[in-house]
C-alpha cells in the first residue's frame, strides 16, 4: 500500500521526527510495541522527557497507541500513512550508527527480563498451570468451543505454541497425525512429556523453541494453536507473524486468550504482560501477518453464572494461497542471493 501527503502534515510530520532522540525512538518502535518504562530504560533518559518525545511524534501521526490498565503502549502501525512515512524516513538512516544499535541491543535486554520473570513465574507454577487457567470461565467451555472452531482435521502438523501442560496436544489427540508443542520454560516441557506418555500419545513430542523463531520449515504446519499465551508475551504481532511463516495454505491458526479487562494483579501475580486483546487488534495482527480472519467467538462469565472471572475470546484465521506463494518466492530468492 502506497500513500501521498499532504505537504503541511509531511512538514509537520518530518519536523517531529527531525530529533535524535525521536528518531532513536520510531526506530525501536518500528520493531515492536513498548511502553513510557521500557523506552526510559532503553534510553536512559527521564520519564516526563520521554513522555514529551512520544506526544509529539503521536501528535505528528506517526505512532499510534493503547490503553491498557494504566499501562500505555506506543508503536509504528503497519498499513497506515503514518507508519509508512516512518519506515521511509528509516530506509533512508544509518542503522549501524552506534546510538541505534546499542538501543537495540538494551531493547532486547528489557523484553528478555520481562520475559524471564514470566518464565520464572512458569517454573515455580508448572504443576500448578491447569489450575491457574480457571481463572476465567469454566475450562470445558473453552475446550469445547476450541473443538468446534478448529474442526475435525485430520491436521498433518498440529502445532502448540506455548504448549505448557501440552493440554492442547490431549484435546486434539484422534484429529492430527502428528502433534508438536513448543515452550520456553523445561520444567513445563518435563511436565507435558510426562502427561502425554501417560496419556499414551506417542505421536505427540513436545520441544524447547522460541516462539519467535521457531524451528520448523516454512508452510509445514496445517493447524496451530496459541492458548492463552499471546499476554505472556511482549511483542504478540511478532510471534502471529512467525506462525503465519509456518503455516500451510489453508492451515488454521486458532488463538485463545482474554478479552480485554483491568485487572492489574494478573501483571503482579501472574506476569501477564498485557491486559487481554480486544477483536479488532488480533484481526489487525492477523492481517498484517497474511492471514484471513475468521468469525471471533466470546465466552463471557455471564454464560456460565459465574461472577468475577475473566471473559475469554477465541479468534481463527486461515493461511491463504497467495500468501503461501509469497512466501515460497521469497524463500526460494533468499536462498539464491545466499548462493550468489
Amino acid at each position: 500500500m502506497s500513500f501521498t501527503f499532504d505537504a503541511r502534515d509531511l512538514v509537520a510530520a518530518l519536523k517531529a521526527a527531525a530529533e535524535p532522540t525521536r528518531l532513536r525512538i520510531l526506530k525501536l518502535l518500528s520493531a515492536g510495541e513498548l511502553n513510557v518504562k521500557d523506552l526510559t530504560l532503553i534510553l536512559g533518559q527521564s520519564q516526563p522527557r520521554i513522555s514529551r518525545h512520544l506526544k509529539l511524534l503521536h501528535e505528528a501521526g506517526l505512532i499510534d497507541r493503547f490503553r491498557e490498565g494504566s499501562w500505555v503502549f506506543f508503536y509504528v502501525a503497519d498499513g497506515t500513512r503514518g507508519g509508512e512515512l516512518v519506515r521511509r524516513i528509516l530506509d533512508t538512516a544509518d542503522l549501524t550508527d552506534t546510538a541505534l544499535v546499542r538501543d537495540e541491543e538494551r531493547a532486547a535486554v528489557v523484553k528478555r527480563e520481562r520475559e524471564r520473570a514470566a518464565q520464572t513465574f512458569f517454573e515455580a507454577h508448572a504443576a500448578d498451570w491447569d489450575r491457574i487457567r480457571a481463572l476465567h470461565v469454566a475450562e470445558a467451555d473453552v475446550e469445547a468451543a476450541i473443538v468446534e472452531m478448529l474442526g475435525s482435521g485430520p491436521f498433518d502438523l498440529l502445532v502448540d505454541l506455548g504448549t505448557g501442560t501440552g493440554r492442547i496436544l490431549e484435546l486434539f489427540g484422534d484429529r492430527y497425525v502428528h502433534g508438536l508443542g513448543i515452550d520456553l520454560n523445561q520444567s513445563m516441557l518435563a511436565y507435558a512429556r510426562s502427561k502425554l506418555s501417560h496419556a499414551g500419545l506417542e505421536k505427540a513430542q513436545v520441544r524447547h523453541g522460541d516462539l519467535y523463531n521457531l524451528s520448523i520449515e516454512d508452510g509445514a504446519a496445517t493447524a496451530i494453536v496459541m492458548h492463552q499465551v499471546l499476554h505472556f508475551l511482549s511483542d504478540p504481532a511478532r510471534a502471529i507473524r512467525e506462525a503465519s511463516r509456518v503455516m500451510a495454505a489453508g492451515g488454521k491458526l486458532l488463538i485463545v486468550d482474554f478479552a480485554p479487562h483491568t485487572l492489574e494483579e494478573l501483571r503482579e501475580r501472574f506476569a501477564h504482560e498485557r491486559l487481554g486483546f480486544s477483536t479488532q487488534q488480533i484481526e489487525d495482527w492477523m492481517r498484517a501477518a497474511r492471514l484471513i480472519p475468521g468469525t471471533a467467538r466470546t465466552l463471557s462469565p455471564s454464560a456460565d453464572g459465574t461472577d468475577g472471572k475473566l471473559t475469554v475470546s477465541i479468534w481463527i484465521a486461515e493461511k491463504g494461497a497467495a500468501a503461501t506463494s509469497n512466501r515460497a518466492q521469497a524463500t526460494a530468492q533468499r536462498k539464491l542471493e545466499r548462493a550468489e
